[in-house]
């Protein structure tokens, strides 16, 4: 391990570390990537943070154990192009989308075959908020003025992750300013980059740097 660098936890798909890798690109901010499997944590990270997700982030003997919290870290120490210019707005999007819209959003994702009804309602619960996010975007290119920010990152994934799930339908809607937004920001280089696949981390063997 190099010990100059931040130790960092992550899983390649999950929506709160995408953001938060980003940021920390974004940021110009080099870290000790270790890439792990969900259903098999390794024994390092849940002692430094017992409750499991992803991602978590060791640096200068603090332990940040949410997404948002990484990003404003890594934002406080470089922000070249001004994502936090507009926090005070970006923020209440962000509690929005971490808090009702996952909600349906895992609704929707993990729902049984036997549990149809409940997924549609979820998918239609989501649509509300989609519905305001594309009612924004009509106005500007995104979510808090002409460029990207902080709140573009931290909903991107998520909105994504909800695209997916059946991608065909997602493309169909009546969502042409939020369709455009996504497409944009899932072309970027950034992302792209951070979505590069890494060997998951196991103890002892090389360190890698992200």
């Amino acid at each position: 391990m190099n010990s100059n660098l931040p130790v960092f936890y992550s899983f390649r798909r999950c929506p709160y570390a995408m953001r938060a890798r980003m940021t920390l690109r974004y940021a110009g901010i080099q870290v000790e990537l270790r890439e792990v499997i969900l259903s098999d944590k390794p024994t390092d990270m849940l002692t430094v943070s017992p409750k499991g997700t992803v991602p978590v982030m060791m640096t200068d003997g603090e332990v940040l154990e949410e997404s948002l919290d990484i990003m404003l870290w890594a934002l406080g120490r470089n922000d070249p192009l001004g994502w936090l210019d507009n926090v005070e707005q970006a923020m209440p999007l962000i509690e929005v989308n971490d808090t009702e819209f996952k909600t349906h959003l895992d609704g929707y994702k993990y729902a049984g075959k036997e549990q149809q009804e409940a997924k549609l309602d979820h998918r239609s619960a989501a649509e509300d908020h989609l519905a305001v996010i594309n009612d924004r975007l009509a106005k500007r290119p995104f979510l808090v003025g002409d460029r990207p920010g902080l709140a573009d990152i931290a909903l991107m994934p998520f909105i994504r992750q909800f695209a997916y799930i059946d991608i065909d339908w997602f493309k169909a809607q009546p969502y042409e300013q939020l369709q455009d937004w996504l497409h944009g920001l899932l072309g970027s280089t950034m992302f792209n980059e951070v979505m590069n696949k890494y060997p998951v981390w196991k103890k002892g063997e090389p360190v890698t740097v992200f």
